[in-house]
């Protein structure tokens, strides 16, 4: 749900499913133990604002349970938007604004360029509540937060 409204989702496209794929393998497997990868899952941002990124990095003592639906805001690290020609507008502009206002800290917008993933890297400043891009990046990764990782953008071929 964004704005009140829900938003129903378009067919997948084999590029978006490997995107996917991609960073939620590459997140689970260099996250720190006191983080989880999820997929999919709602977060509460507040009664109007329930969005569902393709990935989040959550707080691990956030999963209460197998039957968890959604996480709050304040529990998620990370969120992670793999744009497609139907979301281009929200991803771009709805969504960072809306994760930035509820402190969500890193935001990663993920594009694909000739079936390339490009990755812009945005960070919270908390003294604006906004989003500042730290880097775009191709072909590889390589950051210290939200945690130290190094993701190899090519792997998308192989998937």
């Amino acid at each position: 749900m964004i704005d009140g409204s829900l938003v129903f989702f378009a067919p997948q496209t084999d590029i978006h499913c490997r995107a996917l794929m991609l960073f939620h393998y590459a997140l689970d497997r260099t996250a720190p133990d006191d983080l989880l990868v999820r997929g999919r899952m709602t977060i509460v941002l507040d009664e109007d604002q329930r969005p569902e990124p393709d990935v989040i990095v959550i707080r691990a003592e956030a999963q209460k349970g197998p039957d968890q639906t959604f996480y709050f805001a304040q529990d998620v690290k990370l969120t992670v938007e793999v744009v497609t020609d139907d979301t281009r507008s929200r991803d771009r502009k709805r969504k960072p604004l809306l994760h930035a206002e509820a402190g969500i800290p890193h935001f990663w917008r993920v594009e694909t360029d000739t079936g390339r993933a490009v990755v812009y890297v945005h960070e919270l400043d908390p003294a604006t509540s906004s989003y500042a891009l730290t880097g775009i990046h191709r072909d590889r990764l390589r950051l210290t937060v939200p945690f130290d990782l190094e993701i190899d953008l090519t792997e998308i071929d192989r998937i």
